[in-house]
């Protein structure tokens, strides 16, 4: 990545992370808006249930979101000539990628064997162990 491209990418990820910001955490109420406390049925408890279990997923995801940006920005200061390459095979990741995924650290073909299996080589079966 030149000087010119890393700087314009800084700058993109400075933005995503205001934004990030900004946008702030996503409400997890207690409880529904109903207008008398007694006309609660039993049909409520799982909808509260389910919009807080929604709310606490946005939060958790966006706060993930936000610590791989600012890892990405550290990366940008202290190892400037790492970003834009695959950390499995070294080659560029392209830049379509970047803008979509811009803490990407793998090209998608390294990405995709990784996922294929990203735990290794499986469960064993008990005829392993012979």
């Amino acid at each position: 990545m030149t000087h010119r491209e890393l700087l314009a990418f800084r700058d993109s990820l400075l933005k995503a992370r205001a934004d990030l910001i900004a946008a702030g955490d996503f409400e997890v109420r207690a409880e529904l808006d109903t207008p008398v406390p007694s006309s609660r049925d039993q049909d409520e408890a799982p909808l509260v249930e389910m919009s807080q279990s929604i709310a606490s997923a946005r939060n958790r995801e966006r706060g993930e979101r936000l610590a791989k940006v600012d890892e990405v920005l550290q990366r940008i200061s202290s190892e400037p000539e790492t970003i834009g390459l695959c950390a499995e095979c070294q080659e560029a990741i392209p830049a379509r990628r970047l803008q979509l995924m811009p803490f990407a650290t793998h090209c998608v073909p390294c990405q995709s064997t990784a996922e294929v299996n990203p735990h290794g080589p499986g469960r064993r079966k008990i005829m392993d162990y012979r």
